[in-house]
């Protein structure tokens, strides 16, 4: 799934889970078939984050939210929901999202990168594109993500590909199409950005940051 929370838009592959603080707008895009199960925790409880993140979801939570999606006893769902607490505590947070920006300009050249990850072109082309002067352009994409041209495509391909691998294409055939020239350098760009190689990530287990 990917899911729009204020201005970032988190990518959830299997065996990760989206904390929500209550009261928040959000939308969520299925991409391909998903089944997903939703716990809302009274605002009694205290936020586990200040913020949206994407958690790794431990066999215990998983087996507690199947339960509290099916089941009817009240008593036994307030020890569970105590148990979900504790699990989405111990969660590992991963950084899968990406920034949406406010300049249209920006979103446009972000939505791109999204669409064909693969794109070589360069920043001095897309100023030409865009009516911008290269320095200008610098300026407006850090101030709309926070980074770079080169770290926003980068990080935009290994969201495309956290995709691609979640539903089950291989590490070669993902990194080709997300615009690496070699396996070995979309696993080390991968390590990088989310701790692990991607065909640990695939087996889904944690990843380490």
């Amino acid at each position: 799934m990917r899911v729009s929370v204020h201005n970032k838009m988190w990518f959830i592959p299997p065996g990760r889970a989206l904390w929500i603080t209550a009261q928040t707008p959000h939308a969520i895009q299925c991409v391909g078939p998903v089944e997903m199960r939703t716990a809302y925790l009274s605002e009694a409880y205290p936020p586990v984050y200040a913020d949206a993140a994407v958690i790794s979801v431990s066999p215990l939570m998983r087996e507690v939210l199947v339960r509290l999606a099916g089941g009817d006893d009240s008593d036994l769902s307030l020890m569970l929901a105590d148990v979900l607490v504790h699990e989405i505590r111990q969660g590992l947070s991963e950084p899968l999202h990406l920034p949406i920006p406010s300049n249209p300009h920006i979103a446009e050249l972000a939505q791109h990168l999204q669409n064909e990850p693969a794109d070589q072109s360069t920043l001095r082309t897309w100023a030409k594109r865009m009516g911008f002067s290269e320095r200008n352009l610098i300026r407006t994409i850090r101030a709309e993500t926070g980074m770079t041209f080169r770290e926003l495509r980068r990080l935009t391909r290994i969201m495309i590909a956290i995709e691609k691998l979640s539903a089950g294409q291989s590490v070669t055939k993902t990194a080709f199409d997300v615009g690496y020239e070699t396996p070995s350098a979309f696993t080390h760009a991968f390590r990088t950005l989310i701790g692990c190689s991607p065909l640990r990530f695939q087996s889904g287990r944690e990843c380490h940051t």
